[in-house]
């Protein structure tokens, strides 16, 4: 078995070798001039079972590419067995047909994953899960929830009330509420544009309550902000807002600085910079992530990372 990475998260990869000691391979992943991009596996692959690690953070059309290259590198290397692990799935957001004449993106990434030569996906934590559909090879889905469950249950939030800021994410909300022992509310939200968005109504009880924000995602944090101050100006209590993937972008760090979330929770999915003014508790997935790997490379059950006691 052997692990490389492009740039997107070396540090996760790192960790991840750390967490099942093997060590990181080598390889020399870089830009020419012009802004192509340069690989070469610096070691012997031929019959090995060889992982990628790219999240596809931004800029997200380089680290796709990297993988791309990585991977048709590894396969002209003769490599065994090629799985693409992707901590974070860009394109995820683009999955359906919502208007006239637009593409469905995360389709076409699957697609080009396989074409360039991977057999197997790891991903975690995906915007829309249907999207372990748009491959015809086998995908393992993880979730951070066990990471997060085992802060929050160490943090012992009293009088909580897991909050979903949309309707689509009822179902994680719901998830994170019954393992908690928590009641669950929704906010209702409006999309005006992009970067965008309205908190229209809260249905379920939250006056004095502290509330647990819960989402996949956040880049503009745009969703949170709204849904965090449509909750307190009901009167709740403290608010912290937990996202699997923050990546959070200038417009993103300035709103949370102004806005009314004590603490966000996140995971190292992706790298982001240090966001002054705001308290952010960044939970590692290594340990995950890396068991998983080795349960695929000896071919046993990856099920069980997804079971909780009790």
């Amino acid at each position: 078995m052997k692990v490389f990475t492009g740039n997107s998260n070396p540090a996760l990869a790192k960790a991840i070798c750390q967490a099942i000691d093997i060590p990181l391979g080598k390889s020399t992943v870089r830009p020419f001039p012009n802004g192509e991009t340069f690989v070469k596996i610096d070691e012997n692959v031929r019959g090995e079972d060889v992982y990628v690690i790219q999240s596809t953070s931004p800029p997200a059309n380089q680290h796709l590419m990297e993988m791309f290259i990585m991977i048709d590198a590894l396969r002209r290397a003769s490599a065994s067995r090629i799985t693409a692990v992707l901590p974070f799935y860009g394109y995820a957001r683009q999955d359906r047909k919502d208007q006239p004449r637009v593409p469905i993106t995360a389709k076409l990434v699957a697609n080009l994953i396989v074409a360039a030569g991977a057999h197997r996906v790891l991903t975690m934590d995906l915007h829309a899960q249907q999207i372990q559909g748009f491959f015809d090879i086998p995908v393992d889905h993880l979730y951070a929830a066990p990471v997060i469950f085992d802060y929050l249950k160490k943090v012992a939030i009293p009088n909580l009330v897991v909050v979903s800021p949309d309707l689509g994410g009822l179902k994680m909300a719901a998830a994170y509420a019954q393992q908690l022992g928590a009641e669950l509310a929704i906010v209702a939200k409006r999309r005006t544009s992009p970067t965008e968005t309205e908190a229209i109504s809260v249905i379920g009880d939250i006056e004095g309550r502290n509330i647990l924000l819960v989402d996949d995602l956040t880049e503009t944090a745009g969703t949170l902000v709204n849904a965090a101050a449509l909750l307190k100006s009901r009167g709740a209590g403290h608010i912290r807002a937990c996202v699997s993937h923050a990546l959070i972008n200038d417009l993103g760090a300035e709103r949370l600085r102004k806005s009314v979330i004590d603490e966000l929770i996140t995971t190292d999915t992706v790298v982001r910079p240090a966001i002054e003014g705001v308290r952010v508790t960044t939970l590692s997935v290594a340990g995950l992530l890396g068991e998983a790997i080795k349960r695929i490379h000896s071919n046993s059950s990856v099920t069980s990372l997804f079971e909780f006691k009790g």
